[in-house]
């Protein structure tokens, strides 16, 4: 377990690394919005985790860091006062330099001490601190995303000789299931989970359908040129108010020029590949969206029951976008949220927000499965998100 848990941990902190390469300091400076933080701060904010919650416990905490506890907690209250999420481009410094040897110095630590003999609990925390990490790390990517994208010469977080979707995609069908009593949250083992996961629970499900795949961006440009986003009889109040104010007239990145559209990626900008599943739609979009086509969005356990059956048929479901699910975020019944200060790490969110279920391709790949529960405020645009349509 040591052996397996160190070396999960060393290719983490090397991952996040790899990740901020293709930027300079000042891409790694930029906050573009409250939500969005900087490169640099994710690579602190990560490393603090291990210190605060490991390191500290040890008495093995670094020195010559003054200001870093304060700099660079996210939002645990019971650790102590931050630097307010909306200010976290201000700090200039410490310097990227020393944020890198702040990691180095905290990964030392970190590698010595899981060479020795552990208490269990202890391990249970380094592996939530790694997939903490790797939460970042698909925060780092999308931060990096919109906060480049506010430049005018829209430059590319890296140049890709990713080829569009040439693979004809199916025609979109609805996929049958009985539905009935069935459970969701993940099961009673000792494989890695989050709290707001469990407890595992009945449902009843009436019989439903859900979309054998993702909703395409030539599906969404019908949308769009069908009026959707100018008529409000698919809108649910709060999400046309947003619209209307905030000027929606699109998803997050795309423009039109002329007769085509184009959107800005990691890869720079380009033209919209008309078979990629639309991204970067709020719950509000992916709603009118389904209402204009008759449809709905699935609810999580919806989701969770297709996903867990034998040949559901479907298709895209982890490693292209997470789908919206019209599930808001709530605790399950039963649910305890983790003793101390990790226990602020999910439960203390559960209200106006709504879960998205599956995974992206920012996503690590061993957080792609069927009883996790991502959530967003039903705003939010910026997270590499999609939908799944049901009836």
């Amino acid at each position: 377990m040591l052996e397996t848990l160190l070396t999960q941990f060393v290719n983490c902190r090397n991952s996040t690394i790899a990740l901020s390469a293709p930027l300079s300091e000042a891409d790694m400076q930029i906050q573009a919005d409250v939500f969005a933080s900087p490169g640099k701060w994710h690579l602190a904010h990560t490393s603090w985790f291990f210190n605060e919650f490991i390191l500290k416990r040890f008495n093995q905490q670094p020195t010559g860091f003054d200001g870093f506890d304060f700099l660079f907690n996210s939002y645990y209250e019971s650790v102590g006062k931050r630097q307010p999420q909306n200010k976290r481009g201000l700090i200039t410094r410490p310097s990227l330099v020393e944020i890198l040897d702040y990691r180095q110095v905290i990964d030392k630590s970190m590698v010595s001490l899981l060479k020795t003999d552990l208490a269990d609990d202890v391990l249970a925390l380094i592996e939530l601190g790694i997939h903490h990490e790797q939460q970042h790390q698909e925060l780092f990517l999308t931060d990096i995303l919109y906060n480049l994208s506010h430049n005018p010469l829209n430059p590319a977080y890296q140049k890709s000789d990713a080829k569009p979707f040439e693979t004809l995609l199916p025609e979109l069908t609805m996929q049958a299931f009985e539905g009935g009593l069935i459970s969701i949250g993940h099961q009673n083992d000792d494989s890695f989970h989050y709290d707001n996961e469990q407890p595992n629970h009945r449902v009843f499900l009436e019989p439903f359908s859900l979309a054998n795949r993702l909703v395409t961006n030539a599906e969404w440009i019908n949308f769009i040129e069908a009026g959707g986003y100018d008529n409000a009889l698919l809108w649910l109040s709060d999400g046309w108010h947003i619209k209307q104010n905030s000027g929606w007239e699109m998803p997050l990145y795309w423009e039109k020029c002329e007769n085509a559209y184009q959107n800005f990626s990691l890869n720079g900008l380009q033209a919209v590949d008309l078979n990629a599943p639309v991204r970067h739609i709020s719950y509000f979009e992916a709603d009118a969206f389904a209402r204009w086509r008759s449809k709905r969005l699935p609810t999580e356990a919806e989701w969770e029951y297709a996903l867990t059956s034998d040949n559901h048929g479907l298709l895209q479901v982890y490693g292209e976008l997470w789908q919206w699910t019209a599930s808001p975020y709530t605790a399950y019944p039963g649910f305890k949220a983790s003793a101390g200060a990790v226990g602020e790490y999910n439960g203390k969110f559960m209200n106006g927000q709504y879960v998205l279920r599956g995974s992206s391709f920012a996503t690590a790949p061993n957080h792609s499965r069927a009883s996790y529960r991502n959530f967003f405020a039903p705003h939010h645009r910026w997270q590499f998100s999609g939908l799944r349509l049901a009836e």
